[in-house]
């Protein structure tokens, strides 16, 4: 029951729609009808102001950390089924567990039950993700994320580049154990591929950059 519990607590914590409802409170308004019809804080802030974007982007942090801890607590109870072992079966790493409620949390916003699976592209909840499991990570991909901003403008560009640079910084600047280093690959991998648009959009030279306030 507490795998069970951890997968659908980290699912439901990340599929709660902070953009949308943020939106729904400050004006009425759906969020899925405004500028890139992008669930997510980024949206949320060039179409209804840096206040409610910076409150849609705190809580979409907060979820994926939230899962984290959750997961944490669970995998720490004496009843925790599964037992360390040196067969290097996945089901037998409590960090594997952990971790893997951090990619569910982020497919969860990517996917959330609530808004018939259209959701956000999972780079806030991402980060929170990251911040629960090691703080240097995210403080060295905020670095590449202000470089690639500063130097294009383009925040989906400086979105995607800093989520593939963070499976590098768990693999080189931390100490990171094996099965969280894999699952951060296929969370920076999700959260790419959920920036298709925006990769087609820069291939033609057409993706919206900081100032201009032309709709996606």
């Amino acid at each position: 029951m507490l795998p069970a519990a951890l997968i659908l607590g980290s699912y439901l914590l990340g599929s709660i729609p902070f953009s949308y409802i943020v939106v729904r409170l400050v004006s009425g308004d759906d969020i899925r009808q405004h500028g890139s019809r992008n669930v997510g804080a980024t949206n949320v802030a060039r179409t209804f102001g840096k206040g409610p974007g910076i409150i849609a982007l705190l809580l979409d942090i907060a979820k994926g950390y939230a899962a984290i801890e959750l997961a944490r607590w669970i995998v720490s109870r004496s009843d925790w089924p599964f037992v360390a072992s040196a067969t290097g079966s996945p089901l037998t790493s409590r960090e594997f567990w952990i971790a893997l409620a951090g990619l569910i949390a982020v497919l969860a916003h990517m996917f959330p039950v609530w808004l018939r699976f259209h959701g956000g592209k999972g780079v806030a909840t991402a980060t929170g993700v990251f911040l629960a499991l090691d703080p240097r990570v995210v403080a060295a991909g905020a670095i590449v994320f202000l470089i690639v901003i500063v130097a294009s403008r383009i925040v989906s560009l400086a979105s995607i580049v800093s989520a593939a640079s963070v499976p590098l910084f768990f693999r080189f600047l931390t100490d990171a154990p094996f099965w969280r280093t894999v699952i951060s690959i296929v969370i920076a991998m999700a959260v790419i591929a959920k920036h298709h648009s925006n990769i087609s959009r820069m291939a033609q030279g057409k993706e919206r950059r900081m100032g201009e306030r032309k709709e996606e």
